[in-house]
Formats: structure tokens, sequence, C-alpha cells
């Protein structure tokens, strides 16, 4: 039973790595990136990501990073490659619910400052203060006016924000509609990603043109020289978690801090006879 379950898992973990991969291709032509070259690559730029954390505390560096994109972009896998070896206590992740009543009430964008980083600390938002720019414009959240003033003030905040020391980083990841399609379909009979499956998703899923108006406006409006976004084609999700990463590792200066070489210490065991308790151990189905 535990072989079966074992090839299973395997099974799975293949799928769910060639997700997206088939017939694929990024608009240089590129062939759909393999599983163990993807692996390969991002084992090197996890090495760097932890030099980068480390020389972030070292210096307290405050870095922020946005991650926007339609539905279905790959925001929360290339997210989730920035972070899965690096500590969660220095890379914060901000992925804040609906506005409360209260919240509505306050000044936009203040709910997000008390997020944004400090001394060391890396933050990266999914799904920003853009919101107001994107989802909240194309359905109905808020109305044009209000959009019109974000648009007007934005970058005020954000140049505080450089001028405060924060190294801001802006990330769009721009996917086809055939993709998207795709990807969203994928979601509705896959038991693992129907929670990725809001009633949001379906409500905007025929709102393609006016997200692309509300992006081109944004861009118009919001990419400034001191804060400008960066476009990450993401039809191969492998090539732009590694491109995204790689971007970071560019444009966040760091040096590797050395240390001293670690070693275990030799340590004596059986001084202390453990106590034969009736341990209730998991089932080892696997």
């Amino acid at each position: 039973m535990g072989k079966k379950n074992k090839k299973k898992r395997d099974e799975e973990r293949d799928e769910e790595r060639d997700e997206g991969q088939a017939g694929v291709a990024t608009e240089a032509d590129n062939e759909p990136l393999s599983g163990k070259d993807y692996d390969r690559e991002l084992k090197k730029l996890h090495v760097e990501l932890v030099k980068l954390q480390t020389w972030v505390q070292k210096k307290g560096l405050k870095v922020c990073i946005v991650v926007e994109g339609r539905d279905g972009a790959g925001k929360g896998g290339t997210i989730k490659a920035i972070t899965e070896r690096v500590s969660p206590r220095v890379f914060r992740v901000i992925a804040l619910p609906a506005p409360t009543e209260r919240e509505k009430s306050q000044m936009y964008a203040q709910r997000y400052l008390p997020h944004l980083p400090a001394a060391g600390e890396i933050v990266i938002f999914d799904r920003s203060w853009y919101n107001r720019a994107g989802v909240e414009r194309v359905m109905g959240f808020c109305t044009g006016k209000e959009a019109r003033e974000f648009l007007k003030v934005v970058p005020a905040f954000e140049q505080i924000m450089v001028s405060s020391g924060i190294i801001l980083l802006k990330y769009w990841l721009e996917v086809s509609p055939e993709e998207q399609e795709r990807r969203l379909a994928s979601r509705i009979n896959d038991g693992r990603k129907t929670w990725k499956l809001s009633p949001m998703d379906i409500k905007s899923f025929d709102r393609w043109d006016e997200y692309t108006e509300a992006r081109d406006e944004m861009f118009a409006a919001t990419d400034t020289e001191f804060a400008p976004w960066y476009v990450a084609r993401s039809e191969d999700k492998r090539r732009v978690r590694l491109n995204v990463i790689s971007h970071i590792l560019e444009h966040v200066p760091y040096k590797e801090v050395e240390t001293e070489k670690v070693e275990l210490p030799k340590r004596k065991i059986g001084r202390y006879a453990p106590v034969d308790y009736p341990f209730k151990y998991v089932a080892e189905c696997f």
C-alpha cells in the first residue's frame, strides 16, 4: 500500500509541475521548461535569496514587492516560489481580505500602511493598494471618480515610500485570455484547486477588455521613474517564477555575508533512560 500511495503522490506532483506547460511557449518561442531544469535553476536562485535575506537583515534594508495581475496569472505560485526557502519573519506575505465596514470609511490605502516593511524586512503584497485601479474599478466596488482620484495620488504615495528608504518593486504578471481560461477551468474539477476559484473570478471572467483598459490607465498614471512597473509574461509558470526571482535579485543590491563555518558538537546520548510511555503514534499509511 505504501508503494502505491508513493507512486500516486509522485504522479500528482509531476502533474502539478506540468500544469499549464504542455504546448505553451513564450513570445520568444521558448520551449516549455522541463521540471528537471526548473528545479535545478530554482535551487540556485533560492541560495541567492537566502544570501539576500541575510544582507537585508544585516543592513536593515526595507523592501516592498507588489505582485499584480489578472485572475489565473500565477501570482500565488510566483510568490510561493519566492518564499518557500526563506524565513517568513523576513519575507512577509500580505494578502488582505475584503475591507471591513470600518476600513471602508478610512482613507484609502490606510489599511496597507501598517504592513509596509520595517528595517530588515521584505514585504510581498499579493494584490495591493492597486486593487482600486483594478478589481474595485472593474467590478463596481468604487466609483469612476474614486478610481481616477486614486491614480492621481498614488505616485505621491509611492514617492514617499521610496524617499523613506523603501526599495519598491512592482510586478504585473501578463497572461493570455486563452491560458487564463484554461487555468480557471482546471480549478473547477480539481479538488486541490477549487479553493482558488472564487465567485469573483466567475463574475470577472467576461470582463477581459475592462481589465485591459484598467491596466493600461493604471500603467499610464503610475509607471514612474522612481517606481516603475515591470511586466513578466506568465504563459509558462516555471519561467515566470525564475524570471521574477532573478529580477528581484538584480534590483535589490546585496552581498554575501561571511559567516563562520558551523560544526555540530559531539554529544553524549544514553545518560537518561526514557520512560516506557504508551505514545499514540500517527498511523503509517505511507
